[in-house]
């Protein structure tokens, strides 16, 4: 295509006509008005070619071009139609602009969530509830969610104090923490009147996962051969025991207990009677304890032995109670060698409040039968429960000795002597001491020599060998008849005569010996741990 440029002057300087390079569209060429600018130039176009040529004309300065050189009515229309579309573009600009700004901002969104914090707060605190530590937590969108949530915990019997002491609890839903947790762990068995003390010791269940944290703890505690029935129990007793980890404390405290010789069938029902046991750090807990122990005479085995009867004396702590207890027996006149005996008979001597009790039992019989303070050592070698004896019980067994006769001096030895005449069962001693009166015919001087002869069983033991005793004519004292076995008994009625008095053990000693025997095996049962401070002996 051969396209021809043409370039006319009218006047030089003023008239310049430019044709630009042909726009390829199909448009028919426009001319410009003869009437307004004269005829400029003559353009030439080849038919069928539809290539249009664009004119630009500068005239005094002034740059035209052909698309501006219409009638002055397209003009207006095309002005007005340009217009309108600009205003129908600024239309629609502003709806998008408004669409777009409808949403709230995060601006926005963080200021309202701020505010709903704020109510819900603002709650907590006229309930009485401090809610400083909830800060970062996520909380109810609203107080009344709130509030629902704080009625549950309220039903549950956890006071606003309960809240107070761990308001983390505030965080968890009821539909999704709470109530799957505690529909769990009434399905083991844990009593529902349990709940309110178990939530208290450990609110941190409410946040648990009963699939991943606490069913695997549950079958944990099972191979343990803790028994289903007793893990409620344990579970009761020490809640806190959901929120260990399975290859933790809990398995280096049982491998530990039984590389010291507690038996591992025992394991079970040490851990069903004190779960406690599972928190407990071996290196600074337990180890500790066993070798002290071990440091005052006690053989490792036979510390084992205690453990599996009292395993809550892993729990006495050492420095606090233990080591000041020891010391303090010593101070009332404990001889060094008798404190093994007297922990391995009972063990709970090194874990209570001791020198109250010793100060109060020091003083009672000093004032009833004139104990001399230097012999209450003897008297808690013999018998080392004597120190949670109470005082009512003790008055009435001294007053029952004095029915009987017995001085104040006569019920002094007898009581350092044999301190269980202070706690064994008032009904059986009077029945003893009926028949040592009316059948034995025996002078109380006897009974002051050998108190312990109300230890011994009436009908098992004192009345089939004192009808021996006289059914052979031997005169005897009532230490050799009654301290020895049955078996050494009989061979005694085999003697022809007794001209030297066989001295036997002091019946009141302890053989460290029996302590290490293995206990034969029982079927292990879940019992409470009874408060010892009162024991009585009945």
């Amino acid at each position: 295509m051969k396209i021809r440029f043409c370039n006319g002057f009218t006047k030089p300087g003023f008239l310049l006509v430019h044709f630009e390079p042909p726009s390829f569209f199909a448009v028919r060429s426009r001319s410009l008005s003869d009437s307004t600018y004269g005829n400029l130039c003559n353009h030439k176009k080849r038919p069928g070619t539809g290539i249009g040529l664009t004119v630009q004309c500068a005239i005094a300065n002034r740059r035209f071009s052909s698309r501006s050189l219409d009638s002055p009515r397209r003009e207006r229309s095309r002005s007005s139609s340009s217009s309108g579309r600009d205003r129908d573009r600024d239309k629609d600009k502003g709806r998008d602009s408004k669409s777009l700004y409808s949403r709230p901002s995060l601006l926005d969104m963080n200021k309202e969530k701020a505010a709903n914090r704020a109510k819900v707060y603002e709650f907590l605190r006229g309930i009485g509830i401090v809610p400083d530590e909830l800060d970062g937590l996520e909380l109810p969108v609203t107080a009344d969610v709130m509030k629902e949530r704080v009625e549950f915990l309220h039903k549950l019997g956890l006071t606003i104090e309960d809240i107070n002491n761990y308001p983390l609890v505030l965080g968890c839903s009821v539909k999704k923490n709470m109530v799957p947790v505690l529909d769990y762990l009434g399905k083991l068995g844990v009593r529902k009147s349990t709940f309110t003390e178990f939530l208290r010791r450990y609110p941190q269940v409410l946040h648990s996962s009963v699939v991943i944290d606490l069913a695997p703890v549950v079958k944990y505690l099972q191979g343990l051969d803790i028994k289903p029935s007793d893990v409620p129990r344990v579970l009761e007793r020490y809640p806190e025991v959901l929120g260990f980890k399975l290859e933790g404390t809990m398995s280096t405290s049982v491998a530990y207990l039984v590389g010291i010789g507690v038996a591992r069938r025992e394991i079970g029902g040490i851990l069903t009677r004190y779960p406690e046991i599972l928190g407990m750090r071996v290196a600074r807990i337990i180890k500790p304890l066993v070798e002290y122990l071990e440091v005052l005479g006690i053989p490792r085995l036979a510390v084992a032995r205690l453990i599996e009867k009292r395993p809550h004396i892993l729990g006495f702590e050492l420095d606090d109670t233990v080591k000041p207890n020891v010391q303090i027996l010593q101070d009332f006149n404990v001889r060094e060698t008798s404190l093994p005996s007297i922990i391995a008979q009972y063990p709970e001597i090194i874990g209570i409040n001791l020198k109250p009790k010793l100060d109060t039992q020091r003083k009672l019989l000093c004032s009833a039968i004139h104990l001399n303070p230097e012999d209450l050592g003897s008297l808690i070698e013999r018998m080392p429960q004597f120190v949670s004896l109470s005082e009512s019980p003790m008055l009435k067994h001294i007053d029952f000795l004095t029915k009987c006769e017995f001085s104040i001096d006569q019920m002094r030895e007898m009581v350092i002597g044999c301190p269980q005449v202070l706690a064994l069962n008032l009904g059986i001693m009077k029945l003893s001491f009926e028949y040592f009166q009316k059948e034995m015919r025996r002078p109380l001087q006897d009974l002051v020599d050998f108190p312990a002869f109300f230890t011994y069983g009436l009908e098992s033991t004192v009345k089939p060998r004192h009808k021996k005793i006289i059914k052979k004519g031997i005169k005897c004292s009532l230490a050799w008849m009654l301290n020895c076995s049955d078996e050494k008994f009989e061979q005694r009625m085999s003697y022809d005569t007794i001209d030297i008095e066989e001295v036997e053990t002091d019946p009141s000693s302890f053989d460290m010996n029996t302590l290490m025997q293995p206990e034969r095996e029982e079927d292990s049962e879940y019992e409470e741990e009874e408060d010892d401070d009162d024991e009585e002996f009945a």
